[in-house]
């Protein structure tokens, strides 16, 4: 019996420790918690976009500098309805704040030839930092109440049998 309330202890510890480790991880690997302005350049040739894949933080402001290599391209971005083109020699831009998060499709938004439909990539935009901390400590405290109120409960029983 003595056994079982250690190793129940010792359990609860564990968890404890792996959570605090999750949480001290995320804050490690993160940016800032506060909202940035990140400048982007995209590049647009037949058929593609360098980059085509952009990660972002919630909050950030984003300022975009678009432009053609080839012929007539344009940006349209899903999600934010947020729009631009360019030619050779004629850069477009655009700002927007990230203020939804998710993944959004940008997409080449003028005719550019035959595979223009399949030119496109995607906008990133993760939750703020702030966010994930408080999800993984309300997680850590729920898990680690229910493993405490259990054992606690388990002892009650078996202290009320004996």
């Amino acid at each position: 019996m003595r056994r079982k309330n250690i190793l129940s202890i010792i359990i609860i510890v564990i968890v404890g420790i792996i959570m605090l480790a999750l949480i001290s991880v995320q804050i490690i690997s993160s940016r800032s918690t506060e909202p940035q302005e990140i400048f982007i350049e995209i590049n647009a040739r037949k058929f593609s976009f360098t980059p085509n894949i952009i990660k972002i933080n919630k909050g950030d402001t984003v300022k975009i500098r678009f432009i053609s290599e080839d012929v007539h391209h344009g940006f349209f971005l899903d999600g934010y309805q947020v729009n631009t083109s360019a030619r050779p020699g004629q850069d477009g831009s655009l700002a927007f704040v990230a203020n939804k998060s998710g993944r959004f499709s940008f997409r080449c938004s003028v005719a550019c030839g035959v595979f223009h439909p399949y030119m496109a990539g995607y906008l990133t935009v993760e939750p703020n930092l702030r966010f994930n901390i408080f999800g993984l400590m309300i997680l850590f405290l729920g898990l680690t109440s229910f493993l405490f109120i259990t054992f606690l409960e388990r002892r009650e029983q078996k202290n009320g049998q004996g």
